[in-house]
């Protein structure tokens, strides 16, 4: 027989610091309109237009603090011809510590990859307002918060993209 032991005791783990933490997530505002019920909950005969908006804003809530308000917007509203079906509009935000990071990469950051985890939250509460409205769930689709803020950035030669 050894006398090697079989098994070692799991060792505790170390914290470290992480760079990005979610403090909180909350709904700020939202509304959802349907201005033809109980009559837009009959089968419609043609495609209602869709449309989609989203914006991302991102601010420091203390000076002093690493702590950043993202707010992600996002308007959806449906009409067949001219006549409007519902409006949907949700303003969801999350509160985030970051810390250590360079101005580029915060912006980044914020503007990237904070709405990223926000989204999945943003889209089921939509999808659950159309469906409780007499709707089909509206499924938005993936956003690609990188390429807006590429656009951004592009657009905005020389002013900040986010209040810091």
């Amino acid at each position: 027989m050894s006398d090697t032991p079989l098994a070692t005791e799991p060792q505790p783990m170390q914290a470290t610091s992480m760079p990005l933490q979610i403090n909180a997530q909350y709904i700020k505002d939202f509304s959802f309109e349907n201005p033809r019920a109980p009559s837009s909950l009959r089968p419609q005969s043609s495609q209602p237009r869709i449309d989609v908006n989203v914006d991302v804003q991102a601010s420091k809530v203390s000076k002093d603090e690493e702590l950043f308000e993202v707010v992600l917007k996002i308007t959806a509203s449906a009409k067949v011809e001219e006549d409007p079906l519902f409006l949907a509009d949700l303003t969801y935000a999350g509160l985030f510590r970051l810390q250590s990071m360079d101005e580029d990469s915060l912006h980044a950051v914020l503007l990237v990859e904070c709405p990223r985890l926000l989204f999945p939250f943003a889209r089921a509460i939509v999808a659950d307002a159309t469906r409780d409205g007499g709707f089909p769930p509206l499924l938005i689709q993936p956003v690609d918060f990188a390429s807006m803020y590429r656009q951004s950035k592009e657009s905005s030669i020389g002013a900040p993209v986010a209040s810091a």
